[in-house]
């Protein structure tokens, strides 16, 4: 079979293995593939495999020979899955492979939200610590987490194990989700006293139409004026104008952003000169063994739909 990986260098930029994949296919390997040349790059073949690169209804239509979408992500929205059912097209995803590393990110932002180790780190490497005439100096409020609120939003396997985390701190963990499953030592609650009660909001919530825009004027003005937002979810999720009106009045006392709603994002976009804004450029997932495992599963997947039993699959 004639397989083609459309954007393989964000999940593989040249330091894991592509040998299992090519053991199952003849592959052909594009970095990044446009819109305007995925038709012509995908003619033939039978196998796709996409990161971000869009199956929509058209494109389906157009590649008589496709008969397998492998997404190397746990979302899979860039697929019409139903021109991919009409089509008799298998779509599968990669679900949890990045769980454990999204959670470590999200103490990564909010560590440094509360201790600035990077900020002192750079005024150490400026000479300021042995121009000090005393033996200590900070420039922020250190903040520490013990007896603090943990307000998560969305409980999955995500939010399950930030929970986990903010637990081992002291942090008292309340929740809100569609689905509450009784979890020891998490409170579950309604969205808006999450928001009111909570001194580090953590979102985990997937995309939706009911999500979108969640993080609203309204729901920033319910947040205590100390209390931080932390988004590893998606951007959309988040009101971007509004959550940086809030950090630069001072309304709320700070955000870490590992995701915003169009990426890689415009030049003006608002949070990115917003004060106490932390933003990295949607790295959460992407740790060499969080990679690791995606191509695994990612091959795993394939080589069940050439056995005749898919697995993982979305359509």
């Amino acid at each position: 079979m004639k397989i083609v990986v459309l954007d393989g260098h964000a999940a593989n930029p040249g330091d894991l293995d592509w040998g299992p994949l090519e053991a199952l296919g003849e592959c052909t390997f594009y970095d990044r593939t446009p819109a305007a040349e995925t038709a012509a790059r995908m003619a033939g073949a039978e196998i796709a495999i996409t990161n971000k690169v869009v199956f929509g209804r058209s494109l389906i239509e157009a590649l008589g020979n496709l008969r397998y979408i492998g997404v190397t992500a746990t979302g899979y929205n860039i697929v019409d899955i139903d021109a991919a059912r009409e089509h008799g097209i298998v779509v599968t995803n990669v679900p949890d492979y990045s769980s454990k590393s999204v959670a470590q990110a999200v103490f990564a932002l909010l560590l440094e939200l509360t201790n600035r180790v990077g900020h002192h780190a750079r005024t150490v490497r400026e000479g300021r610590w042995a121009a000090c005439p005393d033996f200590t100096y900070w420039d922020h409020p250190l903040v520490e987490l013990d007896g603090l609120t943990m307000g998560i939003v969305g409980f999955g396997t995500i939010g399950s194990a930030v929970a986990r985390i903010a637990s081992s701190f002291g942090m008292r963990v309340i929740a809100s989700t569609r689905t509450p499953k009784k979890t020891h030592g998490v409170e579950f609650v309604d969205i808006d006293s999450l928001f009111s009660r909570s001194d580090v909001i953590s979102l985990h919530c997937p995309l939706t139409p009911e999500t979108e825009r969640l993080v609203s004027p309204g729901r920033i003005a319910l947040m205590k004026p100390t209390a931080y937002l932390i988004n590893t979810s998606r951007g959309p999720v988040v009101d971007e104008e509004a959550l940086a009106c809030a950090l630069n009045s001072g309304e709320i006392g700070g955000a870490g952003l590992d995701v915003l709603s169009v990426e890689p994002p415009a030049a003006d976009n608002p949070l990115a000169a917003a004060r106490n804004c932390y933003i990295t450029p949607h790295v959460a997932w992407a740790t060499q063994a969080a990679r690791k495992r995606l191509l695994s599963v990612a091959v795993s997947n394939l080589e069940a739909f050439i056995a005749g039993a898919p697995v993982n699959v979305v359509s």
